[in-house]
C-alpha cells in the first residue's frame, strides 16, 4: 500500500498483569516505537465491543464472569485492569476490519491475545478471542460473506478452530493456523510455499484477518524457526499477494516474548515494525527501532 496506516489504539487497551508474557502492555511500547521511527501511521480511538457482541463467540457466563472479575482471565487472574482492557482490544480488532472493509487496503489493531481463546474459556494469554468475533460480527451485520484467518502465529490457533465448530462457520470462514504444523527450520521452504497458497486461496473472501506473530522468530522462548529476515518475508507475501487480489486486510500483533534483561522488548519491537513497514509498502531498515518507554 501507499500513504499512511491506519492504526486502531487507544490506551485503554493497555494492562500490566504479572506475567511472562509483555502483551497486555505491548500496545503502547508498539505505537510509540512506530512514532519515534516517524513511521507514516494515523492512530484512530477503537470502538470497544459491546457486552453482546462478545456472547456471540462466547459462553455467556463466561463473558459476565471475566468482566466482572469472578473468573480467571487468559493471564490466570483475575485482574480489574485486564478486564477493563479487555473490550477495547477485541474493539481494536474489529474497528480495524471495519476500516478495512470500508476504505480497502490494510489498518492495524496493535494488539494480541485472541487465538487461544475458546467458547468458555480462556488460555495462554487469551481472554476473547477478537478474531472471531470480528468475523462474526460483521457476518451478521452482512457486510461479509466470507471471511479468511492468516494466522501467522508461532501456536496452533485452537481456540479460533473450537469456536468455528461450536459456531459451525466452517462454510464461511476459511482458517489457516500456522502454528498447527510449521514450528522447525527443516520447514522454512514449505511454510512459505504454504503461506503463498493460503494467501491465493482467501481470493474469494471479503476480509482477511491476519495474525502477523513476532513469537515465529528463531530466538523467542516459545519459538521459532524465522529469522527476522524471514518474518519480514511473510509479511511482504501477505500484504502484497493480497493487495495483488484486491481483498482488504486487517492484521494485528500476536505473540512475542523475547525480553532484555531490564524487561524491555526491542527484539519484539523491530519484529512489529518490519510488519508495519512491509502493510505501508516502505523499505527495510537495518538501524533497530527507536527505545519504547515503559515496560
Amino acid at each position: 500500500m501507499s500513504g499512511r496506516l491506519p492504526v486502531f489504539y487507544s490506551p485503554r487497551m493497555v494492562a500490566h498483569p504479572r506475567t511472562f508474557s509483555p502483551s497486555a502492555a505491548k500496545p503502547a511500547q508498539v505505537v510509540e516505537s512506530w512514532h519515534l521511527a516517524g513511521l507514516p501511521i494515523d492512530v484512530i480511538e477503537p470502538v470497544p465491543v459491546t457486552v453482546a457482541q462478545l456472547k456471540l463467540v462466547h459462553k455467556a457466563a463466561y463473558v459476565d464472569e471475566v468482566l466482572a472479575c469472578r473468573r480467571a482471565n487468559g493471564f490466570s487472574d483475575t485482574s480489574p485492569e485486564v478486564a477493563a482492557s479487555l473490550p477495547w482490544t477485541s474493539g481494536s480488532m474489529l474497528s480495524a476490519a471495519r476500516h478495512a472493509l470500508r476504505i480497502g487496503g490494510v489498518a492495524c489493531a496493535p494488539c494480541a491475545g485472541f487465538h487461544h481463546a475458546r467458547y468458555a474459556a480462556g488460555s495462554g494469554y487469551c481472554t476473547f478471542n477478537g478474531l472471531m468475533l470480528a468475523a462474526v460480527v460483521l457476518q451478521r451485520e452482512e457486510l461479509v460473506a466470507r471471511v479468511g484467518i492468516l494466522d501467522c502465529d508461532m501456536h496452533w490457533g485452537d481456540g479460533t478452530s473450537s469456536i468455528i465448530d461450536v459456531l459451525g462457520a466452517q462454510g464461511w470462514i476459511r482458517h489457516f493456523s500456522a502454528g498447527a504444523e510449521y514450528c522447525d527450520v527443516s520447514r522454512t521452504a514449505a511454510f512459505f510455499q504454504r503461506l503463498e497458497e493460503e494467501v491465493e486461496a482467501t481470493a474469494d473472501c471479503d476480509l482477511v484477518l491476519y495474525q502477523a506473530g513476532a513469537d515465529p522468530h528463531i530466538n523467542d522462548p516459545l519459538g521459532g524457526f524465522l529469522t527476522t529476515e524471514e518474518l519480514r518475508v511473510r509479511d511482504s507475501i501477505v500484504f502484497n499477494g493480497l493487495a495483488r487480489l484486491g481483498v482488504p486486510v486487517a492484521w494485528n500483533l500476536a505473540g512475542g516474548y523475547q525480553q532484555a534483561g531490564d524487561g524491555s522488548i526491542p527484539a519484539v519491537l523491530e519484529i512489529h515494525m518490519n510488519t508495519a513497514r512491509e502493510a505501508l509498502g516502505l523499505p527495510t531498515t537495518s538501524a533497530p527501532p527507536p527505545a519504547a518507554g515503559g515496560r
